[in-house]
């Protein structure tokens, strides 16, 4: 059983191309806010990143931003940071990614780019080496993340992933629901299954 007290959500700190995307980040901010979870994140105050922060400190949730220095005055604004419950300073990206992971209880990725992608990606390795068993989720908004899932099935049916069972990572289509199933996993007791689990939520 995983006691979930904070949230680390992987997102682009521009707001892409789609509205839906900024909309999930004002969605999941307020919904981790509203379980009373803590929200762990890259710091940055642009795009999907700063919704996701915005939303939750409007809603009375605790925020943490973790960003390296060369970063501060790129994907954020310096009044923005200081807005901040708690603010970590890095020297370099491998102490953030370090950091975000030991201060979080679970991971959501939104919609991002390349460095999303990677944080999820290593988040997902270090459970497959049996280093953690955190929940994984991937908010798959507007299907964003289908070619992803696509392709990790593709390396399973090749015979790249020889222990699946450790790397379980949810599907939910709705930010709304992001919460409540990571609430869910967190309490469940483990049980191996194969692969993704996909939860699919109609609007």
């Amino acid at each position: 059983m995983n006691t979930i007290r904070s949230v680390c959500v992987y997102c682009g700190s521009s707001p892409g191309r789609s509205a839906v995307y900024m909309k999930a980040g004002h969605v999941l901010g307020r919904s981790i806010a509203g379980a009373g979870l803590r929200l762990v994140y890259g710091g940055g105050t642009k795009g999907i990143m700063g919704a996701v922060a915005d939303s939750a400190m409007r809603a009375g949730g605790k925020v943490t931003g973790i960003i390296p220095r060369f970063l501060v005055n790129r994907e954020a604004t310096e009044p923005a940071l200081g807005k901040l419950d708690e603010l970590v300073i890095t020297e370099d990206m491998h102490q953030r990614k370090h950091t975000m992971f030991e201060k979080s209880d679970a991971f959501v990725a939104l919609p991002g780019g390349i460095g999303t992608v990677e944080e999820i990606i290593e988040i997902m390795t270090w459970a497959q080496l049996g280093h953690h068993r955190k929940p994984i989720v991937f908010a798959n908004i507007e299907r964003f993340w289908d070619p992803m899932m696509n392709l990790i099935d593709h390396m399973r049916a090749e015979g790249f992933i020889h222990t699946s069972h450790l790397v379980r990572p949810l599907v939910i289509d709705r930010a709304e629901a992001v919460v409540a199933a990571l609430l869910t996993e967190g309490a469940s007791v483990d049980a191996p299954t194969e692969g993704v689990t996909s939860v699919i939520e109609k609007m």
